[in-house]
């Protein structure tokens, strides 16, 4: 199943750039001939989307788990396609006794060749099946991947966001000390109280002490992004804005976790077909060559040996994998259900945050902005009191904080409906 948009990502102010990288690497680092992309960071370039998550799929410890547990199960798969080792066998008979039979002279010795034949084709459907098995790993470990984009993508949203906050806690800063030159310059006039001087001035300092908090959120952020992907230290610059194009609306894939649940139909389907097969008895076939000390005379010996199924045919295991691939299945079309219903609240949020976003920065913010100009410009010729000024400037902030927060909300909610859709960045294309 293919999911496909229905509007949310519409709009191009929130799309996403396509993701791009260096190197030629393989579609996924949960291939077993993938190469990772080199690094495309830099402590003096200010970090992208596309940087974050080509350091994911580089160097993110779950990843690189998942990866090798994957390439793992490929061994095992060409484990399972291997011929049965023969064996050498050595039979010592009729010697040391009593009598007759004391010493060597009358023992025979016999050397031979034993082969089992695994019969029902069980040595390929045991390959079939550890293949479906590293398909389910390699699926499984597509999951991971998707899940730990996600992640990154909404850490970095948030860093953008943080970086963007401290900005504008900056300016307020800047607003507040720019106020309280214009009430010194009033009450060394005469024509302000000096006690609205202390006011404008504490107002001023609560607000650098914003500022200061703000920088270190944006710190704090960077740095739990960059543990994301197994570092501890910073090696890019803080972004200052979200890098967004017009969206691309084709090449989308099924999600991660649907391929997952299918390899698992699939893997089940495959050990009920192993299982089947094991009722068949295997036929063991032994060659070799006896020699008669007595005489010195040698004879070929050859022997067949097959187990009787009367006990065990193998009749619970195949229920009991039946039933597994009974609950794979359940579990597939559940998680086609669930997907289909988170893309559809994915897109209905995307769309209510782009409405938020958009009443803010076109209504609120410039009515916030031009009352806050004609309450300063009114305080600074006497029209308006200290109190009016003040009150319009932290409206003008709040909706400015407001208006961060419905962008940083509008990015996430394309970002969510981007990966369960499987569009860029979440599409794995490194080329």
């Amino acid at each position: 199943m293919t999911f496909l948009y229905r509007g949310a990502l519409a709009a191009p102010a929130f799309a996403l750039a396509a993701f791009v990288a260096a190197g030629s690497a393989s579609a996924s680092p949960c291939m077993p001939d993938h190469v990772a992309a080199p690094s495309a960071l830099s402590p003096d370039v200010p970090l992208t989307l596309e940087a974050a998550l080509n350091e994911i799929r580089r160097t993110s410890p779950d990843i690189r788990a998942a990866g090798l547990e994957a390439r793992a199960l490929n061994a095992d798969a060409d484990q399972a396609g291997r011929w049965l080792n023969p064996t050498l066998t050595a039979d010592f008979e009729n010697f040391s006794g009593g009598g007759a039979l004391s010493g060597f002279d009358q023992s025979e010795t016999t050397f031979g060749v034993e082969q089992t034949f695994r019969l029902g084709n069980k040595r390929g459907l045991e390959e079939r099946a550890a293949r479906a098995r590293a398909a389910l790993g390699t699926a499984e470990c597509a999951v991971i991947l998707r899940e730990s984009e996600r992640e990154a993508a909404l850490a970095y949203a948030d860093l953008v966001a943080a970086s963007e906050a401290a900005r504008l806690a900056d300016e307020a800063s800047n607003l507040s000390s720019t106020l309280a030159e214009t009430v010194s310059k009033r009450v060394e006039a005469g024509a302000a109280a000096p006690p609205e001087l202390a006011r404008a001035r504490a107002d001023a300092a609560s607000l650098r002490a914003e500022a200061a908090l703000a920088r270190g959120e944006v710190e704090a952020r960077a740095y739990a992004l960059a543990s994301l992907w197994g570092e501890a230290d910073l090696r890019f610059a803080v972004p200052s804005e979200f890098q967004i194009i017009a969206a691309a609306q084709s090449g989308t894939a099924p999600h991660p976790n649907l391929a997952a649940a299918k390899a698992a139909v699939d893997a089940r389907e495959a050990e009920l077909k192993r299982a089947r097969a094991e009722a068949i008895p295997d036929v063991t076939l032994s060659g070799g060559v006896r020699r008669f000390e007595a005489t010195g005379d040698s004879a070929f010996v050859a022997g067949l040996s097959l187990p009787l199924p009367l006990f065990d045919r193998g009749s619970d295991t195949v229920r009991a994998t039946r039933l597994r691939g009974d609950a794979a299945k359940v579990s597939a079309e559940a998680v086609e259900a669930r997907l289909r219903a988170e893309q559809a609240a994915a897109t209905a949020t995307a769309r209510a945050a782009n409405t938020r976003l958009s009443i803010l920065t076109k209504e609120a913010l410039p009515e916030a902005e031009a009352a806050f100009e004609a309450a300063d410009q009114g305080y600074a010729i006497g029209r308006f009191d200290l109190t009016t000024t003040l009150q319009a400037r932290a409206a003008l902030i709040d909706v400015r904080q407001a208006t961060i927060a419905a962008r940083r909300d509008a990015r996430a909610a394309d970002l969510l409906l981007r990966s369960l859709i499987g569009a860029a960045p979440f599409d794995g294309d490194t080329q």
